[in-house]
């Protein structure tokens, strides 16, 4: 698995990529800055999937080295699926993450419709082909935040099944169930497939 052991992840979320690196220990995961890549890479595609590729492609055809890019984001029921694509920027640039959860609990306030899911898409691009490994998670905006951890929408966000958002979660908890998580471990399966051939 040697050729595997080194992989980029395109990305300048810290915690993303710490959250990412504690699944996948196996590999060398580095990140945008650690191959010196500053470029503010482009996000101008209407899908997730579409937007992990530009990040993905970017990196590929500029470095020729493989890499993997997600895009990620929150998807509300009673906004018809806002923010979606405009999860990070939801309030406005810079990103703010305080802000974009005031707008949403601001726009869902007095509404019993609290139904919502995260999305990650992620685009590998490996070998010469692109490969694409998707995860959700289902469940409930809570009234006020709740908890410290995480990042983005976790303090506001209560999965299905469980009576703590992702916020009060540890970093391992959080991992093995959320949308990030079951999308790298259909990565990891492919790559640990893969690496053996």
């Amino acid at each position: 698995m040697t050729q595997m052991n080194r992989l980029v992840f395109a990305t300048n979320n810290a915690h993303k990529l710490d959250e990412v690196r504690a699944m996948l220990p196996q590999f060398d995961l580095v990140s945008l800055a650690d191959i010196g890549c500053h470029d503010d890479i482009p996000e101008t595609a209407d899908t997730f999937q579409g937007n992990a590729a530009l990040k993905s492609d970017f990196i590929t055809q500029k470095y020729g080295l493989d890499c993997f890019a997600d895009d990620s984001g929150l998807e509300v029921e009673a906004l018809n699926g806002a923010p979606g694509i405009y999860s990070a920027r939801y309030a406005g640039e810079p990103v703010n993450h305080s802000r974009n959860i005031e707008k949403i609990l601001r726009e869902l306030e007095g509404n019993p419709n609290r139904n919502a899911r995260f999305i990650t898409v992620i685009a590998l691009n490996y070998k010469g082909t692109q490969y694409f490994f998707e995860g959700t998670v289902e469940g409930t905006l809570t009234q006020t935040i709740q908890g410290n951890g995480g990042f983005g929408y976790d303090p506001i966000f209560k999965p299905n099944g469980y009576d703590i958002t992702f916020a009060e979660m540890s970093q391992e908890q959080k991992s093995k169930m959320s949308h990030r998580g079951h999308a790298v471990q259909k990565l990891l399966n492919f790559l640990n497939n893969t690496a053996l051939d």
